[in-house]
């Protein structure tokens, strides 16, 4: 950048962001955030706050996107809070059966998914511990505001690092070996989860993703101000059927957030639940 930016232009970027996204950033995250502004004005040759937030603001050509993707934080490995997926197989998709009408499938989301470890998780999850799965057809969507994880998460490419918390088994079964320190998931189970592009506090973008019986949504809210949760929280209600299940990162409380959901402690996690509706299902 030729100059510092200013209280001013700080203020009207994160506000531009928060906008857009949902996103919070202050004053303790400066050095971040004009990190990343240096990055996005050097690849657009933008020599100005000025000219680089002209840009932004007419979304020329195209620079939304690859903006709000530089402030999204992807670190996320396979089987992360395990004690969930328990939980899914045990006890969230039995009550959920019991509430399916006939041919209509189970659904799943995960949001955000991130690079993708999280939904392919859950199908992985799913073979191995529900010796149900088989006899239901089962819906597993991935979704992300971020459209270059996306793009990482359909190509079902992942390092050591994202492996870590799987047996070598699992690997050897799942994954086919690129190098020594990358490993392709199977085609089957890349071709099984749809991936989307999704905004949590976009009404039109969440509602068009219909409704599911459980919803992942860890750790993300946290990002978010309480105007932005409520709304986030309000939009995933909206998403779910009625009866069906949220589950969120274990730092995180819907208590705290909506009095939408009934909160349902289970034996392997504490898991948010949309009440049921008679006859509505």
């Amino acid at each position: 950048m030729s100059a510092p930016v200013t209280d001013e232009d700080f203020r009207r970027l994160c506000d531009f962001l928060y906008r857009r996204s949902g996103m919070v950033f202050t004053e303790a995250k400066r050095y971040f955030v004009e990190r990343r502004l240096a990055e996005r004005m050097r690849v657009t040759g933008a020599t100005s706050f000025a000219s680089y937030f002209a840009r932004l603001r007419s979304d020329q050509p195209g620079e939304v996107e690859p903006f709000i993707n530089a402030f999204t934080v992807n670190e996320t490995y396979f089987f992360r809070e395990e004690h969930q997926l328990q939980c899914l197989s045990t006890d969230l998709l039995p009550a959920r059966l019991m509430e399916r009408p006939a041919g209509r499938p189970l659904r799943i989301w995960s949001v955000p998914c991130s690079t993708g470890e999280e939904p392919y998780s859950i199908a992985i999850w799913l073979l191995e511990h529900w010796p149900q799965v088989d006899a239901y057809e089962i819906e597993i969507v991935g979704s992300d505001i971020d459209t270059r994880a996306l793009e990482a998460a359909r190509a079902g490419l992942f390092g050591r690092r994202a492996l870590m918390r799987l047996p070598e088994a699992l690997i050897g079964k799942y994954f086919e070996p690129v190098d020594d320190e990358h490993w392709r998931l199977i085609a089957d189970l890349r071709q099984s989860i749809h991936f989307s592009t999704v905004n949590l506090v976009d009404l039109a973008q969440t509602r068009a993703h219909g409704r599911f019986d459980v919803i992942f949504c860890r750790n993300v809210l946290i990002y978010f101000d309480e105007a932005s949760r409520r709304m986030a929280a309000e939009n995933l209600y909206e998403n779910l059927l009625p009866g069906g299940f949220i589950c969120l990162g274990h730092s995180e409380s819907m208590s705290r957030i909506s009095p939408l959901f009934e909160v349902r402690r289970f034996a392997d996690a504490i898991i948010y639940q949309r009440p049921g509706e008679r006859g509505d299902g």
